[in-house]
């Protein structure tokens, strides 16, 4: 559980650092250049999901129980689901989803985060993905009281939209298909018992 703690501490905290203070992330951004800015976080943040992807399997190991959610609680999670990577492909390809939701990414990360908490009860799923969820809400929040910033995206155009669900929507097939039990190790419908 240590090297899952370890991961989120720093993948969740390099993605923090507009949140707790955007105006020391320009002046290092001033101070060093932006390449090297982005090198630094890249690498920071690349090594945080190795550890948070490391950690979440060992604790998946010898898992400690907090609840057993019933079957229409992962039925009604894998229906949420759904929306997920629509929403993730419409925070780079902006059109209507984007201009309506603003914050799309954040949206997707929040649906991702309940959905996984509904389907699964154990304390690794609950730090996870609790702390995506906690992180998201912080994040929209702090967007309200900093200086907004491009998103790189490709042009805006209503096609964008199209492109988004569609796209989205073959990914999640994919996931529900078998994707997610090759990248993940467990398959989104398990089997009744």
């Amino acid at each position: 559980m240590t090297t899952l703690i370890i991961g989120l501490v720093v993948f969740l905290g390099v993605h923090s650092i507009s949140i707790v203070s955007w105006s020391w992330r320009d002046r290092c951004i001033a101070r060093i250049g932006r390449p090297l800015w982005q090198a630094g976080y890249a690498a920071v943040a690349l090594v945080g999901l190795v550890l948070v992807i490391r950690g979440y399997g060992i604790a998946r190991q010898a898992p400690v129980f907090l609840y057993a959610p019933p079957s229409w609680l992962r039925d009604a999670a894998t229906l949420l689901l759904v929306f997920v990577f629509p929403l993730l492909l419409a925070a780079y390809l902006p059109g209507r989803i984007r201009t309506r939701l603003k914050h799309p990414l954040l949206v997707a990360t929040k649906i991702w985060a309940i959905a996984h908490l509904l389907a699964n009860g154990t304390l690794a799923d609950v730090l996870l993905f609790g702390s995506f969820l906690v992180w998201a809400g912080a994040t929209r929040v702090s967007l309200k009281y900093r200086p907004v910033r491009p998103v790189p995206s490709l042009p805006a155009s209503p096609w964008n939209d199209v492109i988004a669900v569609g796209l989205g929507v073959g990914i999640y097939l994919a996931f529900i298909a078998g994707l997610h039990a090759m990248l993940i190790g467990v398959p989104v419908i398990l089997p009744r018992i």
